[in-house]
C-alpha cells in the first residue's frame, strides 16, 4: 500500500512563503472560560469510537510541517481546544467533541440546549460533562438553529421522543426546518454522504500528511444521526418566546447558511447567537459535498439586520461553531466584516459576470482585499473564495457559462479516451504530465492525468501520478475542505474506494412525515421497469392514535403521492407508520410488507409499485469511472 508522500520542494516553498498575519486574540478567545474537559477525550459509540480528541494532539504546540498550509495549521490548533467553557454567567458551551458546538443555558428549572451536535454519543457525553461540572438539570428545551445534521443529529443524546411527546421537553426550530432537513439529508443523502467524505475527510488518517482539520471544527463524530421533529416553529422575525424563564427574540434567515435557519437574541442577558451565519471562517456559499446554493446577498443583509436589531445591545456573541467573542465594539467590527465579506463576494462576482466573464475566469481573477485577509474569521478555511465565486455565478446564471461548446460536453470516460489519443497515447500524455509535475504545475497535471485515469482506470502509472498531484495540491490548500478533498482523492487512487454499503439513515426516517417517506420512496423508483403501467393505490398509514389516508398514482413512470383518497383504487394497503419506516430503510421486503399489512384488490399492482425500488449504497466512484 502506497503511503502519503512528503511535500515537494515546490510545496515547501509555497507554504513557507504563505503569510499568516491574523488576529492573535483568537488564541485567548478559543480557550477562554474552560472549566472542565472530557475525562479521557474518547467517546464510545455503537460503531466503535465515535470521537477521540487525542487523534489530533499532534497539532497542539507544534511547528507547522511543510505538508500543511501555515494558516490552516493555526486554525487547526485553535479548533483543537476542547472541553466545557463558561461563556458568561448562566451559559456554557461544550466544544471540540464534534465538528459543532452544543450550548447549555440554565433556565428556571432545567437546561435549554442549543444545537445538540451530530450524533447521540457526543451529545450525551456533552450533557454528562455539563451535569457533572455545573450540576445536574433536566433538559426542558432543545433549539435547532438550522437544518444541517451537525445541529440536530445528536438530539437523542440529550432528550427522548417520549419526553417530547409527554411535554417534558420543547423542540423549537425555524419554520421549514423538517422539510429542509429531509430534503438535504435524505432525498440527496446518498450522493451527499459520499461527497461529504471528501469534504470532511473522516477516512483520512490524522497526521501532518493526512487529516488536520475541517476548518469549521476539528472533525465529524462517527455514529448514526437521529432526529426528533420540532414541536414549535419560529415563523417571523421579532417573534419572542419565554423558554423556561428565559426571554428569546428570534430572527429568521432563510437561504443564508441553510434553507431554514435563525439567529436569536437574549435581551435580558445581552447575548447574541448567530447560528452558523457568522463563524470564524469564510463559509460556503455552496459546500463541495453539495446542497442548495446559498444567497450571498441575502446572507449579507441578514447580518446587517442582526446588527440593526441587536448590535447596539449585544455584549456576548456565540455561534454553532468555533469560539465566542466578548465586548460590543469587537462584536460589531466582527459582524460588519462578516457582512461585508459576503456582500463583496456577491457584488464583485456579478460585476464581472455582467462584463461577460465566466465563473472560472472570475474565480481566477478575484483576490480578497486586505480588510478580509488580515482576519482569520474572513479567511477561507471551510469555504473558499474560488468555490464561492462559482456558487454566486451558479445561483444567477446556472452551471452553464454561455459558451455553446460547453452546453453538452462528452462524459469523462469518452472525453478522456479522445484526449489520450490526441496526446499521442498514454505514454506520451504521462511523459508530458510528469514534466509538468516536476515543474510544480499541479493544477494542470491534475486536469491532464484525469483524462487518462478515466480512459483507463487500470493504468497504475496514471493513478500514481494523479495521486501524487492531488496530494501536493492538498498540502498547499489553506481551505480544510479543499485539502480533505484532494487527499481523499489521492488515497482512493492508491487504495481504492471504500466498500459500498446500504446506508439508509433510519434515525431520520422515524421523524419524517408520511408524505416525506412517500417522496423518498418515489426517488428510488426504477422507472424503466414500470413503463406503460398505470395504477391507483389507496394507502392508509396507522400512526399513534390516528390514521392518514393517501393516494399513490403510478403513472408515466412516476410515483405521485396525494394526501387523501382520490379516484377508484386498483388496490388498497393499510400499514403502520413503523412498518413504512422499516420498508423505507430496506429492513422489509415488499413481500414482508404485504404479509404484515392488510391489503385488497390487485396484489400485482402493489408488487409492481413497490417492487422496483432502487437500493442506494454508499461508496460510488469519484476520482475514477
Amino acid at each position: 500500500m502506497t503511503q502519503p508522500k512528503d511535500a515537494t520542494e515546490h510545496t515547501r516553498r509555497a507554504n513557507s512563503s504563505a503569510p499568516v498575519t491574523l488576529d492573535p486574540k483568537d488564541v485567548e478567545r478559543a480557550s477562554r472560560g474552560r472549566v472542565a474537559q472530557h475525562p479521557t477525550g474518547v467517546i464510545e459509540g455503537p460503531w466503535g469510537v465515535a470521537w477521540d480528541s487525542k487523534r489530533h494532539n499532534y497539532v497542539v504546540d507544534s511547528e507547522c510541517p511543510p505538508t500543511v498550509h501555515p494558516s490552516l495549521w493555526r486554525q487547526a490548533q485553535l479548533n483543537a481546544e476542547h472541553g466545557l467553557f463558561e461563556v458568561a454567567e448562566g451559559i456554557w458551551q461544550v466544544r471540540g467533541y464534534d465538528i459543532s458546538n452544543v450550548t447549555f443555558i440554565a433556565g428556571a428549572t432545567g437546561w435549554i440546549v442549543i444545537d445538540p451536535l451530530t450524533v447521540e454519543p457526543s451529545a450525551r457525553a456533552a450533557l454528562e460533562l455539563v451535569n457533572d461540572t455545573i450540576g445536574k438539570r433536566p433538559v426542558v428545551a432543545v433549539i435547532y438553529t438550522h437544518s444541517h445534521t451537525d445541529h440536530f443529529g445528536g438530539v437523542l443524546g440529550v432528550t427522548s421522543q417520549q419526553a417530547v411527546d409527554d411535554g417534558e421537553c420543547r423542540v423549537i426550530a425555524p419554520v421549514g426546518f423538517l422539510h429542509e432537513a429531509i430534503a438535504e439529508n435524505v432525498i440527496a443523502g446518498f450522493a451527499m454522504g459520499r461527497r461529504a467524505a471528501y469534504q470532511f475527510g473522516p477516512l483520512l488518517p490524522p497526521g501532518p500528511r493526512g487529516h488536520v482539520d475541517c476548518g469549521l471544527g476539528k472533525g465529524l463524530a462517527i455514529a448514526q444521526p437521529g432526529l426528533i421533529a420540532p414541536t414549535e416553529d419560529i415563523t417571523f422575525t421579532g417573534q419572542e418566546l419565554v423558554v423556561d424563564g428565559i426571554r428569546i427574540v428570534f430572527q429568521l434567515t432563510p437561504e443564508a447558511e441553510a434553507p431554514a435557519e435563525m439567529n436569536f437574541f437574549f435581551p435580558d442577558q445581552k447575548w447574541l447567537c448567530m447560528a452558523e451565519n457568522c463563524t470564524h471562517t469564510m463559509h460556503n456559499l455552496v459546500p463541495i459535498r453539495g446542497a442548495l446554493v446559498r444567497d450571498a446577498l441575502a446572507w449579507s443583509k441578514y447580518i446587517d439586520e442582526s446588527i440593526s436589531l441587536f448590535g447596539a445591545e449585544t455584549e456576548v456573541f456565540f455561534a454553532s461553531h468555533h469560539w465566542p467573542r466578548w465586548g460590543g465594539e469587537d462584536i460589531l467590527d466582527y459582524l460588519r466584516r462578516q457582512r461585508d465579506m459576503y456582500r463583496w463576494i456577491h457584488d464583485q462576482t456579478m460585476r464581472r459576470a455582467n462584463l461577460g466573464q465566466t465563473a472560472t475566469e472570475i474565480a481566477e481573477e478575484l483576490v480578497l482585499p486586505a480588510d478580509f485577509t488580515e482576519q482569520g474569521h474572513t479567511t477561507g478555511y471551510y469555504g473558499h473564495l474560488v468555490h464561492n465565486v462559482k456558487a454566486v455565478y451558479q445561483r444567477y446564471l446556472s452551471w452553464y457559462d454561455g459558451n455553446p461548446s460547453n452546453l453538452h460536453r462528452l462524459p469523462p470516460t469518452e472525453a478522456g479516451q479522445r484526449y489520450v489519443d490526441l496526446a499521442g497515447g498514454a505514454d506520451a500524455l504521462l511523459a508530458a504530465a510528469q514534466r509538468a509535475f516536476d515543474d510544480g504545475e499541479y493544477r494542470w497535471v491534475a486536469e491532464l492525468v484525469n483524462h487518462l485515469v478515466f480512459a483507463d482506470p487500470t493504468n497504475d502509472a496514471a493513478r500514481s501520478l494523479q495521486a501524487d498531484t492531488l496530494e501536493q495540491l492538498g498540502y498547499q490548500s489553506e481551505s480544510a475542505t479543499f485539502r480533505n478533498a484532494y487527499l481523499m482523492g489521492a488515497q482512493e487512487l492508491r487504495q481504492g474506494k471504500p466498500t459500498p454499503r446500504d446506508a439508509m439513515r433510519r434515525g431520520f426516517l422515524e421523524a419524517m412525515t408520511v408524505g416525506q417517506l412517500l417522496d423518498v420512496l418515489a426517488v428510488r423508483l426504477q422507472a424503466e421497469h414500470v413503463a406503460g403501467v398505470q395504477a391507483t393505490i389507496h394507502l392508509t398509514v396507522v400512526l399513534k392514535g390516528s390514521e392518514e389516508a393517501w393516494t399513490i398514482e403510478l403513472s408515466h413512470q412516476t410515483l405521485t403521492s396525494i394526501e387523501g383518497s382520490r379516484g377508484v383504487a386498483d388496490a388498497s394497503l393499510v400499514v403502520t407508520h413503523d412498518d413504512l419506516v422499516e420498508f423505507s430503510a430496506n429492513a422489509l421486503s415488499v413481500s414482508d410488507l404485504l404479509e404484515r399489512s392488510r391489503h385488497a384488490g390487485d396484489i400485482d399492482v402493489l408488487q409492481t409499485a413497490f417492487g422496483h425500488l432502487e437500493t442506494f449504497v454508499s461508496g460510488f466512484p469519484i476520482v475514477e469511472p
